[in-house]
Parts: structure tokens; sequence; C-alpha cells
């Protein structure tokens, strides 16, 4: 069975779980399958807002689907979630990427 399968079996019993989600996100994105992925971290914004890693991976999804715009919006969203979960260490994380993809140009 592999990664992928495993984390869809963990889902089916634990669907809720935003860990899973993410999980089969970041398997998608190793699989070069950035639709799967943008659903799934758009499922995790909608039903788990307060799972602050998603900003970040989505954000530089959508950098790298060529939106920009989207990106930054996801970045500043996620700081404002990181700086009300206290997590400092994302927060860096988000904040870095934004800045870079802002004075890129």
């Amino acid at each position: 069975m592999s990664r992928l399968e495993q984390i869809q079996q963990f889902l089916l019993d634990n669907p809720k779980d935003p860990f899973l989600h993410y999980a089969l996100a970041q398997e998608y994105i190793k699989m070069d399958d950035s639709q799967s992925a943008l659903e799934k971290y758009l499922y995790l914004v909608e039903f788990h807002p307060k799972y602050v890693a998603t900003y970040y991976h989505l954000g530089n999804l959508y950098y790298k689907m060529g939106q920009k715009e989207l990106a930054i919006d996801y970045f500043d969203r996620g700081i404002l979630v990181a700086k009300e979960m206290g997590e400092q260490h994302s927060l860096s994380e988000l904040q870095s990427a934004k800045l870079e993809i802002e004075y890129e140009d």
C-alpha cells in the first residue's frame, strides 16, 4: 500500500482530522498533482481555518500556479492566524514568503 493509499485509508476512519487532509495535500504535491492539493488546502481553510501550516503551502502553490495576488492573500490570512495562535515559527515563515514575493519585482 502506498503512502497516498495509507493516508486515504486513515481518512476513512478519521474524516475530520486536519493533519490527514494536510498530509494528503502534501502527497499530492509530491505527485505533482496541484489541483488535488489545491482542493485539500482549500478544504482545510474552510473547515479547519486554524491549521496554520495550510496557509504557507497554499500561498506557495498559488504562487507556483502564477496567481501572485492569491498567494499574498493567503499569506496574509495565515499571518493573522499565526498571530492569533501564537505560532511564532509559522508567523516568521509566512512573513518571509510574503516579502519574497512582494519584492521580487
